[in-house]
């Protein structure tokens, strides 16, 4: 058991991923615990689904900001975006070093996330009359690497 709890205190995804297994494996193999074996399970792995969702939350806002610092022309909300961005990235930093196995999702969920991210930052610029058919062409074609998700770096501005 020192193993489990030492993975709980390094690493929660994996953790919870583990613990669903044991659940279900104990649940296979007869026990005699009136215990609800599978719903357990699920519950426990939904926890570690849920860092998982909150990963591609951040991921996602730090797409939909990305495009808008890229491709709006107006001057007011870029502070507002970068704050965003950062306190994104360091959401993120926080779900990683509480759940390293996480990382392996990242470059999956950023490619994931992008279409549906840029839709959202498209919706916006259309909704303020900031778009014209060459930059929507160009958002529609953005693409983001982990460095750029994950790092300090920004887009070039509009």
């Amino acid at each position: 058991m020192a193993d489990a709890k030492t993975l709980y205190d390094e690493d929660f995804v994996a953790w919870s991923e583990e613990q669903a297994a044991a659940l279900r494996s104990a649940a296979h193999g007869g026990s005699n615990r009136r215990l609800d074996w599978e719903n357990l399970a699920e519950e426990i792995e939904s926890l570690g689904i849920s860092q998982r969702s909150a990963l591609r939350s951040q991921i996602s806002r730090i797409i939909e900001h990305h495009a808008k610092l890229a491709h709006s022309p107006a001057v007011a909300p870029r502070n507002g975006w970068r704050r965003t961005i950062r306190q994104a990235r360091l959401e993120i930093e926080r779900l990683l070093e509480d759940s390293p196995s996480l990382r392996r999702d990242v470059a999956r969920l950023i490619s994931a996330e992008t279409d549906r991210s840029i839709k959202i930052a498209i919706a916006d610029l259309e909704e303020h009359g900031e778009l014209d058919p060459a930059t929507l062409a160009r958002i529609r074609a953005t693409t983001y690497s982990e460095e750029q998700i994950l790092g300090d770096w920004f887009p070039p501005e509009a």
